[in-house]
């Protein structure tokens, strides 16, 4: 190994270097001890020298691994070995990792491509990790960009690579918040669903219990992961991980444990220790999105395992604790079976079947408790089922009511625990339930009167079975007396129960009765707390008197501490799921030890308080109740006042808004007719001037009538004249505008090839031919302008004539021989116009067809030339390739000449062969000429 060392430290060939790391790899595994004290230094010089040859790398990597990892091979698995090989890889560890620059050394070479050198890199860093982890997931956290590199592992395309960047992405999330996010932040949960479902969801193998390993990871006590896998609508694609087939025969392995993880996975996002928000909306989204339904059939299915069941009923216990809209849809859950039952009672039977298995009823224990949590609409449900009025005369099916009662008063003290907690929890926070439940009658035996459920729970109690059944009904009977005068009234009205429990106080037993002496303590206390002193002989004062000459003070409240010291509430109050070792352990629930807590001290207080202070107590309630009701009482004037003020408000609001209305209506009214008055004054002033100067001008009105209307008649002729000129004058602009077009784009082809040349020729004499045309057409517009002028002068004198007609008109009859003169001219020019403006119209048209004609041509010779010049384009660039193709082979042929003179072979220069071939060629020629 020194050698080795020796080598791989001094050669300067590479190969040499590589051979000797070769050499180091297959001698590491069997002296790792060896290996790791002398080459580790050597190795990581390699790794940072030679990174050009991945060879090199990869074995320098792989040797590292086998020094550092623990993962020996079966057959070399000894018993005295592994607490020296833990040792060794965790000492080796802190020396590779104590210069962080190796750690950010081999984050570098995990993104290289090769895999000869990411896989083993991975692997290696994976180890590290392993060994010490802290203190590897720092220097990655600070090394810049860290996480971000390894999470490109997962989108590595080859399978071994992106699982065991899975299996390094586990070790590097362990107990590492800020870690945990990051690579959440990074799109892990996109990647890794996707690879989960790529796998076969719940049929796939082990990578996808990898996947949910590492998910679980990220998840579990980390909120804003949490949140962030909420908002990112990943819950919606857990759903179909626990789509199972009807076909529930022959489950492998590790579909099981893949199922299982999944379950885990949802049970971490509605998990009672999260905070109350995120648990909510997780619960709720998992409802809308259809989970909560395919969990519910799972759980009726049949042919599921057993771990698997039982798993899945946890699941659903904790995706509907508290959340009423998923308790209100279990509650509608039925089985499958004839006729169907409620999923509910279905558990319950379970529950209470002592040949189910304990996992499983605990299970369904933890199920019942979560379905009537916060759920006073379950509670009520469940506890009208045992009322006399609602039970089902018939028979033919068993209620929820009838379930817990048979397994409140079995033989199996395990049923009786179970269903004393369950009923429990169906009072809990409940007054009116507490008072309904003393209603329920239950007949013993045949022939003797019905008894009480309280006065049966008492009568068992007295009985003295076993242990956990005391138990059990001791923390029901608390729970329904706790908050509950009239229970405690019922409680106290039987005289036997009194002196059974300070009997059951002051004896001094063993220590597995000891909790049944606290809670019957605590069963006392609170018939003391909650007493209303209804009952004459049972008053408080009498209680503690008891209390102080049976027991003593002292000892009571010793006895009540035996609670909350025992080792099974301490374990009962740390969660609700109730979790334990053997059915023996199965003392105490999670919701009795918080009522415990808040009972404890006040019970304590109550005991030592003296009848006097009772008494002010009492008073001081009185007062404080009539306080209450003179409160309320003015609470309720007060209310009405409000309402009444409000009421008021109102209408006087729609009483402004009224008046505002109405003021304004009056002032528009007012403007109008003020405008009115206005208008009718012009009226009257224009109506007078009217009637004087009608009079005067009615003659004159009478007598220019005539040529008024002639004038206004030849105006507008004109104006239609002046129109139709303009418009022509417009087409012909266009028309100019389009020949010139035709003569640029004419003049540009003719540039450009030969060929086109003879098809141009004919579009320019088309083209003279229309230019021709025009100048005729603008001729005949001048003319046509001028005589429009002509027409214009002579309107012009006839309306100075008008305006300078004799008031008399005594020579009336030669201006109408004029005006008839006139007329005629005009009627003679106007035709001549319109024969003209026809003939115009028509070489219009004419000049169209020649233009379509001429842009048609124009368009065809415009698609020739666009050809040519392709073709000419290409050609160019045939000619550019074969240039640069000669130029290389020039290139090509000079270097081998250099080559061939270097070697000493006679080349001769291409001016000689050219020389050589002209005096060849004229040698030939003067044969040809002789010949």
């Amino acid at each position: 190994i020194q050698k080795l060392c020796d080598r791989v430290a001094s050669s300067t060939l590479l190969d040499d270097r590589r051979d000797a790391v070769r050499a180091l790899k297959s001698l590491s595994k069997k002296y790792r001890l060896e290996v790791g004290i002398q080459a580790m230094e050597h190795l990581i010089h390699v790794l940072q020298t030679d990174r050009s040859d991945s060879e090199i790398i990869g074995y320098a990597l792989d040797t590292l691994y086998n020094v550092i990892s623990n993962d020996l091979e079966e057959e070399e698995q000894e018993e005295n070995l592994p607490k020296q090989v833990d040792d060794l890889g965790s000492q080796f560890t802190e020396i590779f990792i104590k210069q962080q620059e190796n750690v950010t050394l081999l984050l570098t070479l995990v993104e290289e491509f090769d895999f000869h050198v990411r896989w083993p890199g991975v692997k290696l860093l994976t180890s590290l990790l392993k060994q010490q982890g802290p203190q590897v997931q720092q220097i990655i956290l600070v090394s810049p960009m860290g996480v971000s590199r390894l999470m490109d592992l997962l989108a590595d395309s080859r399978e071994v690579i992106r699982n065991d960047g899975v299996l390094l992405l586990q070790q590097l999330t362990k107990s590492n918040a800020a870690i945990q996010k990051i690579v959440a932040f990074e799109n892990a949960f996109e990647r890794l669903l996707d690879i989960v479902t790529e796998e076969g969801n719940s049929d796939g193998g082990i990578v996808v219990e990898d996947c949910l390993l590492l998910l679980q990871n990220l998840l579990k006590n980390n909120n804003s992961n949490q949140n962030f896998f909420k908002e990112g609508s990943y819950i919606q694609r857990m759903k179909p991980w626990f789509e199972v087939g009807d076909d529930n025969c022959g489950w492998s392995a590790q579909k099981v444990t893949n199922l299982h993880l999944m379950l885990q996975l949802v049970r971490v996002l509605v998990s009672p220790t999260n905070p109350p928000g995120a648990t909510s909306s997780c619960q709720k989204a998992m409802f809308h999105c259809g989970l909560l339904q395919q969990l519910c059939t799972i759980l009726m299915a049949t042919g599921v395992p057993a771990d698997i069941l039982t798993e899945t009923i946890n699941t659903v216990s904790e995706v509907i604790r508290g959340c009423q809209m998923n308790q209100d849809y279990f509650a509608s859950v039925n089985a499958p079976s004839n006729p169907p039952r409620p999923a509910i009672v279905v558990l319950l039977m379970s529950m209470v079947n002592e040949r189910q298995p304990f996992v499983l009823r605990c299970a369904v224990l933890y199920c019942f408790q979560c379905f009537l949590y916060k759920n006073q609409k379950g509670q009520g449900e469940i506890v009208s089922t045992l009322l006399p009025s609602t039970i089902d005369a018939t028979g033919n099916s068993v209620s929820a009511g009838q379930l817990l009662c048979g397994g409140l008063f079995s033989t199996d003290s395990l049923s009786n625990w179970c269903a004393a907690v369950a009923l429990a929890h169906a009072l809990q926070e409940n007054a009116t339930l507490k008072e309904q439940l003393l209603r329920v009658q239950l007949a013993t035996s045949i022939g003797n009167p019905p008894v009480s459920l309280l006065q049966q729970c008492t009568n068992i109690l007295s009985q003295g079975s076993k242990v956990q059944t005391r138990v059990g009904l001791l923390m029901l009977l608390c729970t329904w007396l706790s908050n509950c005068s009239i229970a405690v009234t019922h409680f106290l009205h039987n005289p036997a129960n009194i002196p059974f429990l300070t009997g059951q106080i002051a004896e001094n037993l063993g220590e597995e009765e000891q909790l049944v002496q606290g809670l019957c303590a605590l069963l006392l206390g609170i018939s003391i707390y909650y007493n209303d002193n209804s009952l004459e002989n049972y008053r408080k004062e009498k209680l503690k008197q008891l209390i102080e000459k049976r027991i003593g003070r002292e000892n009571f409240i010793e006895k009540l501490g035996f609670i909350s010291k025992h080792e099974l509430y301490s374990r009962a109050a740390q969660k609700p799921q109730p979790s334990f070792s053997s059915p023996d352990h199965m003392m105490f629930d999670h919701e009795f030890t918080k009522l415990v807590k808040e009972l404890e001290g006040v019970i304590s207080k109550a005991i030592y308080k003296s009848s006097e202070e009772d008494k002010k107590e009492e008073e001081v309630k009185k007062t404080l109740e009539q306080h209450d009701n003179i409160v309320t009482h003015y609470k309720k004037v007060i209310r009405e006042q409000d309402q009444e003020l409000e009421e008021l408000k109102q209408r006087i609001n729609t009483l402004t808004s009224q008046n505002e209305q109405l003021q304004a209506t009056v002032t528009q009214q007012v403007s109008q007719i003020q405008q009115h008055k206005d208008q009718y004054n012009l009226l009257k002033v224009q109506l007078g001037k009217d009637a004087q100067h009608h009079n005067s001008h009615s003659e004159t009105f009478q007598m220019n009538g005539i040529q008024m209307e002639e004038a206004s008649k030849l105006k507008e002729e004109l104006e239609e004249w002046k129109n139709k000129h303009e418009l022509l004058q417009g087409q012909l602009r266009e028309k100019d505008s389009v020949i010139e077009k035709l003569k640029s784009s004419q003049l540009e082809m003719g540039t450009t090839e030969q060929s086109l040349q003879t098809s141009k020729s004919g579009g320019l004499e088309h083209n003279n031919e229309l230019q021709k045309e025009l100048e005729m057409l603008r001729s005949q517009i001048q003319l046509q302008s001028a005589e429009i002028s002509k027409l214009q002068m002579e309107n012009q004198k006839l309306q100075l004539m008008n305006t300078t007609a004799d008031p008399v008109l005594g020579d009336s009859g030669a201006t109408a021989a004029n005006n008839s003169e006139l007329d005629g001219r005009l009627e003679q020019e106007v035709k001549e116009l319109k024969s003209e403006v026809k003939a115009l119209s028509e070489e219009k048209e004419s000049l169209k067809q020649h233009l379509d004609s001429s842009s048609s041509t124009v368009a065809i010779l415009q698609d020739e030339k666009s050809k040519l010049q392709q073709e000419v384009a290409e050609s160019k660039k045939e000619q550019d390739d074969l240039l640069v193709l000669l130029a290389d082979q020039d290139q090509k042929l000079s270097a081998l000449k250099i080559k061939l003179k270097d070697l000493g072979v006679p080349v001769e220069d291409e001016d000689d062969i050219e020389s050589g071939d002209q005096g060849d060629e004229d040698e030939d020629g003067d044969e040809e000429e002789q010949d």
